[in-house]
């Protein structure tokens, strides 16, 4: 079996470091370089135990870099098989006959000891939901050596995972970022866990539209940044089990905002737009209205169909989960009134229908609002016949 074959059933075996095997299409050094330290030992000590010569193959070209040499003197040779065992000590014997030999143990610490030069680096950010539902995330994250990674990705309920690109850098250069992002005023960015935003992004890609395919980097990078702790919270569950859930009526608050333009409106596909359109116009076209009070009930009945319609279990939780994401961002930035109320309006979505719930016809008519502009004008103009 070829070296590169044998990669690619360490990278199936050990799927956590699959990411990060499988880019450098078989080249020791490219596999050295985005492996970290431990990580290194664990694909060594996989190809000794499962494909000898693989792993002798691999372990001599690591041999040429400190950090493969490392590397190699870290495989236990206690866990493999006689055939592993036999094969590590060839490489190690060449590694003595050029007069390389394992570091002394560290001697016992007795002191405190300075701390490392080049600390990991683990950051996440998120922005706002814009109007159509989108926002931006970024993660950044450590690579073996002194190197960094950084994910910027735009996330979607509705439409999944939108964009997903991968950047390499320096770990100067991410914690410059970082600051950046951190000292920005009336920076869109919110800081948020490293694994909570792993846990937002997995549930979201879970919901991906079966027509819209994922990003090209996003399905080679997906175990890597979705893979968090089981009990990770989203940032709007977090928001949610440290506020608590307000009173129904806090809700309102949430409608206001939606009013005022910085909540939604996160309007429904083209198509059902232009259906609720189309129905609300049918439902007041006719001009031979009996009386005001009329054409106000029937107003109001089309526009409570508008809601039913648009507003179908899938939407509703989506919306849900958005005013919940939402929370999150608000209370960060020290708005926790109105963060309570974005929670309060994703329960009143959740537990009842979509008609009651004020920021449902707030979203609507937010998304409707020249439609509905246009149907009040004709309403004005009507010809009204007196009982």
């Amino acid at each position: 079996m070829s070296l590169a074959e044998a990669l690619e059933g360490a990278a199936s075996a050990l799927p956590s470091l699959g990411d990060s095997i499988r880019p450098a299409n078989g080249d020791p050094s490219r596999v050295l370089a985005a492996l970290r330290p431990a990580d290194r030992v664990a694909v060594l000590t996989w190809l000794f135990s499962h494909e000898p010569d693989a792993g002798a193959e691999l372990a001599s070209a690591w041999c040429e870099e400190e950090a493969g040499v490392q590397a190699v003197f870290g495989v236990e040779e206690t866990a493999l098989a006689k055939v592993g065992r036999k094969a590590l000590r060839r490489v190690v014997h060449g590694l003595r006959a050029r007069g390389i030999a394992p570091a002394p143990p560290p001697p016992r610490k007795v002191v405190a000891t300075l701390p490392r030069v080049e600390e990991e680096i683990e950051a996440a950010f998120l922005s706002s939901i814009d109007p159509s539902g989108a926002r931006v995330a970024y993660l950044v994250e450590s690579t073996a050596g002194a190197g960094a990674r950084l994910f910027e990705m735009v996330l979607d309920e509705e439409r999944g995972v939108v964009e997903f690109s991968a950047y390499t850098a320096t770990r100067g250069e991410a914690r410059r970022f970082v600051r950046t992002a951190l000292a920005r005023e009336g920076s869109p960015a919110t800081e948020v866990a490293a694994d909570s935003l792993r846990a937002l992004l997995a549930r979201i890609a879970a919901g991906q539209p079966p027509d819209r395919a994922f990003p090209r980097a996003f399905a080679e990078w997906r175990s890597r940044v979705t893979t968090h702790a089981p009990d990770t919270r989203t940032p709007g569950e977090l928001a949610r089990a440290e506020l608590g859930i307000p009173p129904p009526e806090t809700a309102k608050r949430a409608a206001e905002l939606v009013a005022a333009g910085e909540l939604g409106p996160w309007p429904a596909p083209i198509p059902v737009l232009r259906k609720v359109a189309e129905d609300l116009q049918e439902a007041l076209k006719s001009r031979l209205i009996v009386s005001g009070a009329q054409r106000r009930d029937r107003s109001e009945a089309a526009l409570q169909e508008a809601i039913t319609l648009v507003f179908d279990p899938v939407r509703t939780e989506r919306t849900a989960a958005r005013l919940e994401e939402t929370a999150y961002i608000l209370w960060k930035r020290g708005r926790e009134d109105d963060a309570r109320a974005c929670l309060a309006a994703a329960r009143g979505l959740r537990e009842g229908p979509a008609v009651d719930q004020p920021v449902a016809r707030a979203l609507l008519e937010a998304a409707l609002g020249p439609v509905l502009e246009k149907l009040r004008e004709e309403e004005k103009s009507s010809l009204i016949v007196k009982p």
